[in-house]
């Protein structure tokens, strides 16, 4: 019963930076490990980051590992993901998501239970 809601996604040149943010409803949003998941056109979902509850713990994927970087706000309910190095590859469509059962990062997307709207991000050349 939870709400999530991305935002900051955009149009940014090769090289550039963007830093999505995902917002979440109630008030036990420490309660729950943060994901981040992305998919391209043609393209299957694909494990970007995660982040424990408390934010002590972080996992990313081997394609952006070094680039990007998640965080968390526990008073603010919100999850970050700062994006840098962009290339083209990275362009898609960024989906922030909460399991409130794990104590650590998960990258199965079928393990997370709530999934906010998605965020648009194209890089370009």
């Amino acid at each position: 019963q939870v709400q999530l809601v991305e935002s900051g996604g955009g149009l940014v040149q090769a090289g550039g930076s963007l830093r999505l943010s995902c917002a979440a409803s109630g008030r036990t949003f420490s309660s729950y490990v943060m994901g981040w998941f992305r998919q391209a056109p043609g393209k299957e979902r694909e494990f970007v980051a995660g982040i424990s509850r408390s934010g002590g713990r972080t996992n990313y994927g081997d394609s952006v590992k070094g680039r990007f970087t998640i965080s968390r706000d526990n008073a603010k309910n919100t999850v970050f993901l700062q994006m840098n190095s962009l290339k083209p590859e990275d362009t898609a469509v960024y989906y922030c998501a909460a399991e409130p059962t794990r104590w650590i990062p998960i990258n199965l997307g079928s393990e997370y239970d709530y999934w906010g709207q998605g965020t648009q991000v194209t890089v370009s050349s």
